[in-house]
C-alpha cells in the first residue's frame, strides 16, 4: 500500500456547493450531464475492479438522486461484464428524474435486476453505496438510516460513490449515521469533509476522478488547500558562512513540577529543526535532568515573572505552555510572556489559562495549537459542537484571537485571521499519545525562529509532524513523542535541504 496515499491527489479542497456549481458549469460549457454520469460510473467501475478483481458480484443500494444514477450505470457495467448484479432501490424509482432516470433505464436495458429495498433484503458481493450524495443537509432519515446500518453490519466490502452516505461533505460530520466504506471514489473536485473529523474513517481508501473537467473551470477560491510538498512554504538554503546567530533564539517556557518532560520535548524538537539557540525556562528541579538529556539546551530555573523577563530579553521567539500547568507559577509566566513584544507559540495550559481569562493574549503575531477540547473552551462551547464543524471553529478562533490556529486531530486544520485555511491529510492513529503536541509546538517555534511567516511555519510544522508520525506509525501502538524528533529532522532536510 502507498504509505502516503494522498500524495497524488489535487491540493484544492472545495465545499459541496462549489463542486455542484462546477458540475453545472461543466454542463453549461458543453458536456451533457449524462456524459458526466457515465464517466463517473466508468471511473468507479475501474476502481472497484482494481480493489476487488475477483469479487464477481455487487449489490448496488440506490437512492433517487444523481448519486443513484451513478449506481445504476455501475450496475449496468457490471452486468455486461458478466458479474452477478442486483440493485436494491431504497429510494422510490418513480422519483428518479433527468439523468438519473436515464441511468435507471439503461440498467434495465442491460438486464439488471432492480427490486425495492426491504429490511430483510439479502446483501452479497461488493456493496455499492449510491444512496445519498453531497447535498444532504440534515440527519439521515428512514429508510436510508436502516439501509446504512445494514451496510455497516454486513461485514461485506463497501464502495461509496462520491461520498459515503450520511457524511457531511463540508465538515466530515456524521449526520446521524454514515456508511463506513473501504473505498470511496469521488469526482470533479475534492470535498473538504472527506479529509477531516469522521471523513477518513468513513471513506477508507480515497480515489479521485476529475471526469476530464477543464481545469479552467475550477473555482479560483477553494475552501481550503491540502498540505503537500508543492503547497508548503520553504526555508532558504544556508550559506557556508552560516552561524547560530542567523537562525534565531527560541525560548521554551513551561515544565511545572512533574511535567518537565513536556518543555524538554519542545526544546529538543526546536533544536533538531534548526533553531540557532534554544533556551528553556522551567522549574529549578528540572534543570539538571534537562541538561543531562540534552546539553545543547540552555536550561534555566525560573521562580518569578522578573526571572522570565530578564531571560526573555535575548529571545526572538517564545514557545509558551508545554507542561506549564494552571497554578500560580504557570499563570505568572504566561502573563509575563503575553506582555512581551515577540512572536509566540502557545499550547496546552497556556491556552486553558487564556480560556479562563486568567491571562491576556499577546499583541504580536502568534500561533496557537489547540486540540478540540481546548478550542471548545476558548470559544465557550462543547467539544462536540467544535467537531461538528471543525473548519468553522478554526476560522472563528483565528478571527477572535487574531492568531494562526492549528486545530489538531484527524485532518488537522490551519487557519489564519485573513481567512486562509489549510488541511493536513497525513497522520496515523499511533500518534494518539502524550507529548506529541509538545513536539509540534517546538517545530513551529523553530521555523518561526528561522523567520518563516506564521501561517507558513504552522503549515510546514504540521505536515512534518504528521508525515513523521505516519512513517513511524506502521510499527503500531507505543509510539513515543521523542521518537518523532529524528524523523521530523530527516523529513525537514529532505523537503528543505540545508545546502
Amino acid at each position: 500500500m502507498n504509505p502516503h496515499p494522498h500524495d497524488d491527489l489535487p491540493t484544492a479542497l472545495y465545499s459541496a456547493a462549489q463542486v455542484r456549481d462546477l458540475d453545472a458549469r461543466i454542463i453549461a460549457a458543453g458536456t451533457p450531464g449524462f456524459e458526466l454520469m457515465q464517466r463517473a460510473a466508468h471511473a468507479t467501475w475501474r476502481a472497484l475492479r482494481r480493489r476487488w478483481p475477483d469479487a464477481g458480484a455487487i449489490t448496488v443500494l440506490a437512492g433517487h438522486g444523481n448519486n443513484a444514477g451513478d449506481g445504476y450505470l455501475i450496475a449496468a457495467l457490471a452486468q455486461r461484464a458478466g458479474w452477478s448484479v442486483r440493485v436494491l432501490a431504497v429510494g422510490e424509482t418513480s422519483r428518479l428524474a433527468g439523468d438519473a432516470a436515464s441511468a435507471h433505464a439503461e440498467a434495465l436495458t442491460a438486464g439488471v435486476a432492480v427490486q425495492p429495498w426491504t429490511d430483510d433484503c439479502e446483501l452479497h458481493g461488493v456493496l455499492v453505496d449510491a444512496l445519498l450524495g453531497t447535498g444532504l443537509g440534515g440527519a439521515v432519515r428512514e429508510p436510508y438510516a436502516g439501509a446504512i446500518q445494514r451496510i455497516n453490519a454486513s461485514g461485506l466490502p463497501v464502495l461509496a460513490v462520491d461520498i459515503p452516505s450520511g457524511l457531511s461533505a463540508d465538515t466530515g460530520e456524521i449526520l446521524g449515521v454514515a456508511v463506513r466504506a473501504q473505498l470511496t471514489v469521488t469526482f470533479i473536485g475534492l470535498k473538504l469533509g472527506l479529509f477531516t473529523a469522521h471523513g477518513p474513517d468513513c471513506c477508507g481508501e480515497l480515489a479521485f476522478a476529475d471526469l476530464d473537467a477543464d481545469p479552467a473551470l475550477l473555482p479560483a477560491n477553494p475552501l481550503a488547500v491540502r498540505l503537500a510538498p508543492a503547497s508548503l512554504g520553504r526555508l532558504a538554503p544556508r550559506p557556508k558562512a552560516a552561524h547560530k546567530g542567523l537562525y534565531g533564539h527560541l525560548l521554551v517556557i513551561g515544565g511545572d513540577s512533574g511535567m518537565g518532560g513536556a518543555a524538554l520535548l519542545a526544546g529538543e524538537s526546536a533544536l533538531r529543526c534548526g533553531a540557532g539557540l534554544v533556551s528553556l525556562a522551567t522549574r529549578e528541579q528540572h534543570v539538571v535532568s534537562a541538561l543531562a538529556r540534552r546539553p545543547e539546551l540552555m536550561a534555566h530555573g525560573v521562580v518569578s515573572s522578573s526571572d522570565l523577563l530578564r531571560l526573555a530579553q535575548r529571545a526572538d521567539v517564545l514557545v509558551v505552555g508545554p507542561g506549564i500547568g494552571r497554578n500560580a507559577w504557570g499563570r505568572c509566566l504566561v502573563s509575563a510572556a503575553a506582555s512581551l513584544d515577540k512572536t509566540q507559540v502557545w499550547d496546552a495550559d497556556a491556552l486553558n489559562l487564556l480560556a479562563e481569562e486568567a491571562v491576556t493574549r499577546p499583541t504580536q503575531s502568534w500561533v496557537i495549537t489547540p486540540h478540540p477540547a481546548e478550542v471548545a473552551r476558548l470559544l465557550g462551547r462543547s467539544t462536540a459542537e467544535v467537531q461538528a464543524d471543525r473548519p468553522a471553529a478554526a476560522r472563528e478562533l483565528a478571527n477572535r484571537y487574531q492568531a494562526v490556529v492549528v486545530l489538531k486531530g484527524v485532518g488537522s486544520l490551519i487557519a489564519a485571521p485573513d481567512g486562509r485555511l489549510a488541511l493536513c491529510s497525513h497522520g496515523h492513529p499511533a500518534m494518539a499519545g502524550a507529548g506529541l503536541g509538545d513536539v509540534l509546538s517546538g517545530v513551529v517555534g523553530a521555523l518561526l525562529a528561522q523567520e518563516m511567516e506564521t501561517f507558513d511555519a504552522a503549515c510546514l510544522a504540521v505536515w512534518l509532524h504528521a508525515r513523521a508520525g505516519e512513517s513511524l506509525g506502521g510499527a503500531g501502538r507505543g509510539l513515543a513523542a521523542s521518537d518523532l524528533i529524528p524523523a521530523v529532522r530527516q523529513l525537514l532536510e529532505e523537503s528543505n535541504p540545508c545546502l
